[in-house]
Parts: C-alpha cells; sequence; structure tokens
C-alpha cells in the first residue's frame, strides 16, 4: 500500500510540475528536475532508489517507440548520413576521449571503468532535445538530425558500457572489438525490429476493436524490449526500428478511431513517463551527494572537466562532420552547404537524460571489478550532474542562441500551400468517388457531400493568406463551437430531468466532442 501511495504522489507531482511549467513557459524537464531536487529536501519525502531494469526495459523503451511512432520516415532516411556520425561516430569518439581524460585525472582507476563513464554520459536524450527543438522552430532538417541522433545514439552507448563492464570484469577488449559488437548487435537489432514489426502490423490489420489496437501498440515496444535482450541484440535499435516502421505504416494499417485512441494513449503514456522520470532524476540527486565517499573538491573538479569536455568533443566533431563531407562531388551536389550557424546550434543541443540515468545505474559495485579500485559513486554522481548541468545550462540557454544566430525556420507559409495543393487533389478525388457511387442515393445528401468536400478544399486556401479579417473557415468554427454548447447543455438537462438515460448522452457527448475536436484541428 505505501508503495502506491508513494507511486501516485509522485505522478501527481510530474504532473503539477509539467502544468507549470507550461503555464510559465519553461520546459518541462527542467522544472522536475529541479523541483525534484528541491523536494528531497523535504522532512517525509522518502528516499527514491532507482533500478536499472525499471528504466532500462520500463521507461525507455515506451519512451523511444512513442518517439520513433512520430518521427517522419523519410526525412529520417534523407538525413540518415549525418544521424550516423552523430550517433555511432560521436558516441565513441565521446567515450574514449572521455575515458583518456578521466584516466590522467584518476591514474589508479581502470581505463575501461573510465571509458564506461564517457558511454555513460556521451548520448543525448530524445526527450529534451527535440522538445526545445521544436519549441523554439529550428529547421526540420535540424530537428530530424536531433530525433534520429537521439534515437539511435542509445544503442551504441549503452552497448559500449556493456562491453567496457565486461573489460571491468577481466575480459580485455579493444577499439575494434568494442566497434564490431556495436555493429553486430545493432545489426541484429535492425533485423528483429523489422520482424516484430512486421508482426505486429499484421495484427493491427486484423483487429477492428480500437481497445485491442491500443493493447497491442502499448505491448509493442515492451514485447520487442525483451526479446532482443534475450537474444543479447540491441533492444534499444530494435525498438527504434520498429517505432519507425509502424509510424510509417499507421495510415494502413488503423481505423480512424483506432488512430485517434492511440495518439491520445501514447501522449498520456509519455506525457507521465517524461515527467516521472525527471523528478526522479531530482529525488535522487540529494543521496547521491550525501553518499558520495570521493572528496568534494575532487568531485567538482571531475565533474567540470568532464562537462567541458564532453562539449568540446561534440563541438570539434560537429564542424567537420558537417563540412568535409561536402567535398564528396555527390553530396555537395545534393545538399546546399549549411552556414556555420546550423553546426554550432546542433552542437550547443546536447541534454542528457533517461539514457544517462538508466546506463548510470548499471555500473557494477567495486567488488565485482578486478582490482576493486574503482569509485563507482564519483561516476554515478558525475553522470547526474551532467544531466542537470547540461539541462540547465544548455537547455536554458539554447532557445538564446538559435536566436541570436538566426537558425529558425517559418514554415507555416510553405506547409499551407502544400496542404492545400494536396487537398485539392484529395477534394477532387472524393468527388470523383462520390459521383461513381451515388447512384440511389437521395439528391439532398450527394448535395450536402459535395458542400462538405468544397468547404474543406476552400478552408485550406484560406489558410494561405494572413488576412485581419475573419476567414468564412474560422467563422463557421466560432459559430459552430457557439452552437455545439448550446446542444450539449440541452443534452445534460435532459439527463439531469430524466427524460434521457446516462447512455444516451454519453453517446450524444462523444458526437459533439469528435466535431469539436476536429474544429480545434481544423484551427491550428
Amino acid at each position: 500500500m505505501e508503495s502506491i501511495v508513494e507511486t501516485v504522489v509522485l505522478v501527481a507531482i510530474s504532473v503539477l510540475g509539467a502544468a507549470f511549467a507550461r503555464r510559465l513557459g519553461f520546459i518541462a524537464p527542467l522544472v522536475l528536475l529541479v523541483g525534484g531536487l528541491a523536494l528531497s529536501y523535504v522532512p517525509g519525502i522518502p528516499e527514491v532508489h532507482l533500478e536499472p531494469e525499471l528504466v532500462l526495459i520500463g521507461i525507455l523503451p515506451p519512451l523511444l517507440y512513442v518517439a520513433a511512432l512520430q518521427t517522419n520516415l523519410v526525412a529520417f532516411r534523407r538525413a540518415l548520413r549525418p544521424i550516423l556520425l552523430l550517433a555511432v561516430g560521436l558516441v565513441l569518439l565521446s567515450s574514449f576521449v572521455i575515458g583518456l581524460v578521466m584516466h590522467a585525472l584518476l591514474p589508479d582507476v581502470p581505463f575501461a571503468a573510465c571509458v564506461a563513464l564517457g558511454a555513460i554520459v556521451a548520448p543525448p536524450d530524445a526527450v529534451s532535445a527535440t522538445a526545445i527543438a521544436r519549441r523554439i522552430g529550428l529547421p526540420r532538417r535540424m530537428v530530424t538530425i536531433l530525433e534520429g541522433e537521439s534515437l539511435l545514439n542509445d544503442a551504441t552507448a549503452l552497448v559500449t558500457v556493456r562491453i567496457a563492464v565486461s573489460a571491468l570484469s577481466g575480459v580485455a577488449v579493444g577499439f575494434w572489438e568494442i566497434t564490431g559488437q556495436v555493429a553486430l548487435k545493432a545489426g541484429v537489432g535492425v533485423l528483429l525490429g523489422l520482424v516484430l514489426a512486421v508482426g505486429a502490423a499484421w495484427l493491427h490489420k486484423r483487429i477492428t476493436d480500437p481497445l485491442l489496437d491500443d493493447a497491442v501498440s502499448l505491448l509493442t515496444p515492451f514485447v520487442v524490449v525483451i526479446i532482443a535482450e534475450e537474444l543479447q541484440s540491441s533492444s534499444v535499435v530494435a525498438v527504434v526500428v520498429a517505432g519507425l516502421y509502424l509510424g510509417h505504416r499507421i495510415p494502413y494499417l488503423l481505423s480512424a478511431t483506432s488512430r485517434l485512441q492511440m495518439d491520445a494513449v501514447w501522449k498520456l503514456v509519455n506525457f507521465l513517463l517524461e515527467g516521472v522520470v525527471f523528478l526522479l532524476v531530482g529525488l535522487q540527486l540529494r543521496e547521491l551527494i550525501e553518499n558520495i565517499e570521493t572528496d568534494m573538491a575532487t568531485t567538482v573538479r571531475v565533474t567540470l572537466i568532464v562537462f567541458v569536455v564532453l562539449v568540446a568533443v561534440r563541438f570539434v566533431w560537429m564542424y567537420p562532420a558537417t563540412y568535409l563531407a561536402r567535398l564528396i562531388p555527390h553530396i555537395r551536389a545534393n545538399e546546399e552547404r549549411p552556414p556555420i550557424a546550423v553546426p554550432t546550434v546542433l552542437a550547443w543541443a546536447g541534454m542528457r537524460g533517461v539514457v544517462t540515468l538508466a546506463a548510470a545505474l548499471t555500473l557494477p559495485p567495486s567488488a565485482d571489478v578486478v582490482g576493486g579500485d574503482y569509485p563507482r559513486d564519483l561516476f554515478v554522481f558525475v553522470a547526474f550532474a551532467i544531466i542537470v548541468l547540461t539541462l540547465l545550462l544548455q537547455g536554458m540557454t539554447l532557445p538564446a542562441l538559435s536566436r541570436r544566430l538566426g537558425v529558425s525556420e517559418d514554415t507555416s507559409t510553405e506547409d499551407a500551400l502544400a496542404e492545400a495543393n494536396v487537398q485539392h487533389a484529395a477534394s477532387r478525388a472524393a468527388r470523383e468517388r462520390l459521383e461513381a457511387h451515388a447512384d440511389g442515393a437521395p439528391g439532398s445528401v450527394v448535395d450536402r457531400l459535395r458542400a462538405l468536400t468544397d468547404s474543406r478544399s476552400n478552408g485550406a486556401w484560406e489558410r494561405l493568406g494572413n488576412q485581419q479579417m475573419e476567414t468564412p473557415s474560422a467563422a463557421y468554427g466560432r459559430l459552430r463551437r457557439e452552437m455545439i454548447t448550446a446542444e450539449r447543455h440541452v443534452f445534460k438537462i435532459a439527463r439531469n430531468e430524466g427524460r434521457i438515460s446516462e447512455e444516451v448522452l454519453n453517446r450524444a457527448q462523444r458526437e459533439l466532442d469528435l466535431e469539436e475536436s476536429q474544429l480545434t484541428r481544423s484551427d491550428d
């Protein structure tokens, strides 16, 4: 009972913190992390002990899966080269550079442990970076690169951590062994993710009940990660590949009702998991600080050096990765040369989060390490501190940096024009289908459907104009919402007076809610 109460309290606090952040225009992970740290000093707040299996199996897979579902697969493929350069090349480079620096600072610590710390702090987070990137209006290709990097770099980092931990147990490994293991596990993860995604797609195609669709979708990332772990492949890559495949196929697999319901379910799951995980990071910081055995001067010095080196390595890697590839004629002919501001903003968008948390918790105790001389408490603290520093320093300054460098993209007109052109073609196809099947239908029904099709097409063109006057579609939405409010009121009064049952009210309410939600999406 006590654990249930604690869970409910944590979820409630995370919801309140997210609401507070949205109201003030702050980034929710920042608010929740700082709020968790503050709460940890409040008397009566229980200590939090996160298990690595909970993060790796219970929290990370659904977060990665929903991020992959929402990723544009076409744009992802086009940006695959820079994504892989960051997700694989930069993570491996950061791991070894941090390993060398840590080994120089702490010569008595095994080099494998230092590399493990480098791999732990190397991967940026999928949640915080893309949330900030979308909010500040970064160009879509930059957002795609950040999304793709944060989806795939987790696999490189976690595999590297596992190999480094194996080396701590006495298994000798080198650079090429690590690189080969990363490639092998990632390759198996890709195949496994595709196979399981095809199986999930087969189920979705044959399911007609939206609730069953939701259940299959919720189970998919957990099934994928469990099977991948059993086969000792990259569970992260498998989950991401499954999410990318199913996200691209969803329009062909699900009914309209299933899509609407599933979208709402995943938004809720994502919202709750994101909030709780960053709150837990803040809550655990106090215990880490109090239990650390390394002297404070060494702890602060090591933490700051790791942070500075981590940021510097990302900058050093980003510029050659952006510009040297354009020496190749094919790439130079097909890709514009971005201004220097683009790699600068991408280099600064390196906030850490869930994966760093999960990987840090997997570090073995000193007793399990050959030689036994290994400050696990220091390493875990450094990992948590890097999460805090990157979220606070980089997360809070990234919007100002992007504005200062002029890295933004307003695609509203371009999107409206593309939507209007496609909607015009879609309306023409709808009218042709209507005429082909209109035989025997009442004329009033056919006329009403023609008018609806024309209204949708005209509404898309209206959004192209930035008129000060209210457009016909906007006026329709405003007036129809007033009418829906009046209809709801009548139905509620009828229910209260006993003239209709609760079931009748719920059915009418659902129809009105669906129509109003459509009006809201049209306004957006």
